[in-house]
């Protein structure tokens, strides 16, 4: 978590946008907007997809 939150800070600091990959729960992404991340990917938005499927 303090790392997590070191690197956040980091990036802020240097005028940059963050984005968190892995995100599997609930909890992992109330944790990172608790601490400041700006954006987030991973299995709690959606599962891997095939190409086409996104596409539409």
């Amino acid at each position: 978590m303090a790392l997590c939150e070191a690197i956040i800070v980091m990036t802020h600091k240097l005028s940059q946008k963050l984005i968190a990959e892995e995100i599997e729960t609930k909890e992992q992404l109330d944790l990172l907007k608790s601490i400041g991340c700006n954006f987030g990917r991973g299995y709690w938005f959606s599962k891997p997809i095939p190409g086409e499927e996104f596409e539409k």
